[in-house]
């Protein structure tokens, strides 16, 4: 990994750093593995070398800011909670590196399995122009699961929409830097508001709506309510309140045979069961389970 910086460390004062920070981590009850992370971030170190301390003899390690500047932000992590992607100004996700800032939500890794089920999704309806149709990310944010839909339908053409002028820039730079600027549209507005040249056209809706009760907002992490924007968490007073607009407008705009899947909290699985079905628009109705087992994801089949 090469990095152009004008800012060097040595192993040694490295070391030291590690271990404070370190340290400050644990009081704070945060997991040390986040010094990792961070150092990881913002050095060309890779795992390796700082698991067995290989960098402990290097006169010189590049840094991306001074050692004071370091210092900092990690103090903004510990003692504001300021979440590390935010510090560092970038995520992974899936195979991708996003800019994220404090005006997106950062793409959780539980959220990359909506892609998975899109693919699946595909493959179950046996419908071979789905792939290559026009697929749609509401509320996209950073434009995580618009790249991720791109990657993995090159002949489709993705429409990402926002209210958020500010998270649209950021998720066009990462359509950009990652090669998806000519397949992926991007809108500002409310929902569907900007695709109704669509309606009827759609082979898929995906998206990541806010779902969190608006009385559950304040028991969140520090990191979350703090830090994250208030727009992307809050689902109104059931946390249905987008899901259910979505389930609601989604018809108007997918093909017959079009995908509906949406990202939800564990919990609501059995309710967005009953808005789909007493919506008599859509078929093959499924709830589907995050990495440990909770059902998270909500799938349907536009009849």
């Amino acid at each position: 990994m090469q990095m152009a910086s004008q800012f060097t460390i040595s192993g040694q004062d490295l070391e030291q750093w590690y271990y404070w920070a370190t340290q400050e981590a644990r009081v704070a009850h945060i997991s040390p593995s986040e010094v990792d992370w961070f150092i990881l971030a913002m050095t060309p170190l890779d795992s390796l070398s700082l698991r067995l301390g290989l960098y402990k003899e290097r006169s010189q390690i590049p840094v991306k800011c001074s050692l004071s500047e370091l210092t900092q932000l990690w103090q903004c992590r510990v003692k504001q909670r300021v979440p590390l992607q935010y510090l560092v100004g970038e995520t992974p996700w899936r195979r991708f590196s996003l800019k994220v800032s404090p005006d997106v939500l950062i793409p959780r890794p539980e959220t990359e399995l909506i892609i998975d089920f899109a693919l699946k999704a595909v493959q179950h309806s046996r419908n071979p122009y789905l792939s290559s149709g026009h697929w749609v990310d509401l509320g996209t944010g950073s434009g995580a699961i618009a790249l991720g839909l791109a990657d993995s339908f090159p002949q489709a053409t993705i429409h990402a929409v926002d209210t958020s002028i500010q998270a649209l820039t950021i998720a066009q730079e990462n359509a950009i830097k990652e090669g998806f600027s000519s397949q992926i549209h991007f809108y500002q507005g409310s929902w569907w508001t900007p695709l109704e040249h669509l309606q009827g056209q759609v082979s898929a809706m995906v998206s990541n709506p806010p779902y969190i009760p608006t009385s559950l907002l304040s028991q969140l992490e520090p990191e979350v309510k703090k830090h994250e924007p208030i727009l992307a968490l809050d689902g109104g007073n059931d946390g249905l309140e987008a899901i259910n607009y979505l389930i609601d407008t989604a018809p108007n705009y997918l093909i017959s045979g079009g995908i509906f899947l949406v990202e939800m909290m564990a919990g609501q699985g059995e309710k967005v069961k009953q808005l789909l079905e007493a919506s008599y628009h859509y078929q093959a109705i499924e709830i589907l389970p995050d990495l440990a087992g909770v059902g998270r994801f909500a799938l349907a089949y536009r009849c």
